[in-house]
């Protein structure tokens, strides 16, 4: 479907019926390697999954800018095209902070949310400064002569090897593209990725103020030094429907390495919020 920049969005159907739950993924990542996850809430819910521009098998933006905005924009072309009014929501890390700005921008595009470490920055780490986000990204390796080579280099080494099986042998399977010769290539360019990190729109805490939204707030283990775990207490804090959840046992990538526990908390969360 249609979004704005010349933009055409992926969205897969992971299954289930009843009202939709809309899952928006990670930088980097792509909405299909969600169905361990998802199916958790196939019992109650149609669970959907898009794919942000320049991930997966959705295009990239014409102007490459990948202002944060646009990826609301993408999340905007999913709800519209369910006609289902308020949705509910599970967003990890990109994604959370897409699913929040969503609702800052458009009320009552959200019924609930739950977020996996939602990338929304404190007010001082707001002013910028080199990103090792961006850095980390432009030198990943983009191709591999296989996918088998690609899932054993991914499963021997962290992070990623960190991850459940069937969601890294997932991220194998359909972030990365055939090329003629036989060998993939990532779907998400690591320039496109690096784009993503450097953007200068990410929301700050501030920008949370008085948003009323039922949401988990959920975190993994905290690490040394700034980072999106540490940033959760202050964005749950100015959020006066929201509470916050720890995970002590997974890592940033904690919806990808369990996915069965977090699932059923987000199946719960989302059956509370429904009435």
């Amino acid at each position: 479907m249609a979004s704005t920049n010349g933009v055409e969005i992926a969205v897969h159907e992971l299954g289930g019926a009843g009202p939709p739950l809309v899952i928006a993924h990670a930088s980097g990542f792509c909405g299909s390697m969600y169905a361990p996850l998802a199916a958790e809430l196939l019992e109650h819910f149609r669970v959907v999954a898009l794919d942000f521009r320049g991930h997966g098998d959705s295009t990239a933006p014409t102007d490459e800018d990948f202002a944060w905005g646009g990826m609301a924009d993408d999340l905007f072309a999913v709800v519209a095209a369910l006609e289902a009014g308020p949705v509910h929501a599970f967003g990890h890390s990109l994604g959370g902070a897409t699913i929040l700005r969503a609702e800052l921008t458009r009320p009552g595009t959200i019924r609930s949310a739950f977020l996996f470490e939602p990338i929304v920055i404190p007010d001082e780490y707001a002013a910028g400064g080199p990103n090792v986000m961006a850095e980390a990204a432009r030198v990943r390796r983009p191709s591999f002569a296989s996918r088998a080579e690609a899932l054993w280099r991914y499963a021997s080494r962290p992070p990623l090897s960190q991850m459940r099986a069937d969601a890294l042998t997932a991220y194998v399977e359909h972030g990365f593209a055939d090329e003629p010769d036989g060998s993939v290539r990532l779907k998400c360019r690591p320039e496109h990725e690096a784009r993503v990190f450097e953007s200068d729109t990410k929301l700050t805490v501030s920008d949370m103020c008085g948003l009323r939204l039922p949401a988990v707030i959920a975190v993994g283990h905290d690490e040394p030094g700034p980072n999106p775990a540490g940033f959760a207490s202050a964005l749950a804090a100015m959020l006066p429907d929201a509470r916050r959840i720890e995970y002590p046992h997974v890592g940033h990538f904690g919806p990808l390495e369990d996915p069965i526990s977090i699932g059923r908390d987000v199946l719960a969360h989302a059956l509370a919020t429904s009435h």
